[in-house]
């Protein structure tokens, strides 16, 4: 019998759109001989499904179910794809923990945790992973550039805690620009961090579960023409991203062995995909996303090509994981 799968989508955050574009490339490639599978807006205004011919249909938040000619139609499992808030921060995970419905992300703690970039340095250098030096500021705080400086230096990221895609993001190489990007990245996010610059080559890691166990996918080295893998970067074609990464077999099986790690440790499941600057070989962490761009351009489909895992294929095993 198939299963009736919900894509979630959307979400409340500036990365709308590309959650929007993850979840309809999931609708396009799941098996209908498996599955039947809708999409499922969850935006501001409304949380609605819809059919093939995109009319919509209000969904019951009492059971997360929806009516379509007089049928009540429940859903086996949900597929994850809203990047942000609600979707990649835990909040709809822990309702649908609530309701009873099982989901292709990690559990509701997990993914809050890891969407705090703070919290989730604080608990990878624990356990003696590198990162940048930072200074964490909430909104209202007193701003010592001075203080700043002397402790991550110049140039530094200036980022909000809590947001993705690069929305918010600036690199400043001195005092006024400073102060500018906490004005940009307080706009995304009352929290900011404060990261010092590593000068090194930036590589970005995908560990999924797949057939039941661990697996950490071809590295991409991504190459970018402006001054750091910005949002424009990412999705306007301003960057290079090289799977498998032209890297020493030494460095290759470093940030492999970190990568799971850092997996492990936080206590991941479903999908990842880390980003690491490696400094005279050594990588340091950066952040971990949890609700990837899953697009066919997207970094981690592109390394699952490269592994010989199709999108079906990605897809169905997140779906199977979960029901599991």
């Amino acid at each position: 019998m198939k299963k009736n799968i919900a894509i979630v989508m959307g979400g409340f955050s500036s990365e709308v759109n590309i959650s929007l574009k993850s979840g309809n490339v999931v609708f396009k490639h799941l098996d209908r001989k498996k599955y039947t599978p809708y999409r499922v807006h969850i935006l501001k205004e409304k949380w609605v499904a819809l059919d093939d011919e995109s009319k919509e249909y209000p969904i019951d938040k009492n059971n997360f179910s929806f009516v379509i000619d007089s049928k009540s139609v429940t859903f086996d499992c949900v597929f994850n794809a809203i990047h942000g808030n609600p979707g990649e921060n835990g909040e709809l995970l822990a309702y649908f923990n609530l309701v009873g419905l099982k989901h292709t992300s990690a559990p509701y703690y997990q993914m809050a945790l890891t969407f705090n970039k703070r919290d989730t340095l604080s608990v990878v250098k624990e356990y003696g992973i590198k990162t940048a030096t930072s200074v964490y500021l909430n909104k209202g705080d007193v701003i010592n550039t001075d203080k700043i400086i002397a402790k991550v230096g110049l140039p530094c990221f200036i980022k909000p805690n809590n947001a993705g895609s690069s929305y918010g993001i600036s690199k400043a190489y001195n005092k006024e620009e400073i102060l500018k990007g906490i004005e940009v990245a307080y706009k995304e996010d009352s929290e900011i961090l404060i990261e010092s610059f590593l000068d090194g080559r930036e590589v970005s890691v995908g560990v999924i579960q797949y057939k039941g166990a661990i697996k950490v996918l071809p590295i991409t080295e991504i190459v970018t023409e402006n001054d750091f893998f910005d949002y424009e970067a990412k999705y306007e074609g301003k960057s290079h991203e090289i799977t498998p990464a032209q890297i020493s077999s030494e460095e290759k099986i470093k940030i492999e062995a970190i990568a799971e790690k850092v997996y492990k440790v936080l206590n991941m499941s479903g999908f990842s995909r880390s980003e690491y600057i490696l400094v005279n070989g050594e990588p340091h962490f950066l952040e971990m996303n949890t609700v990837p761009g899953l697009t066919e351009a997207s970094i981690l489909p592109q390394q699952a090509q490269v592994a010989g895992i199709s999108l079906s294929e990605l897809f169905e095993n997140a779906i199977e994981s979960a029901c599991e």
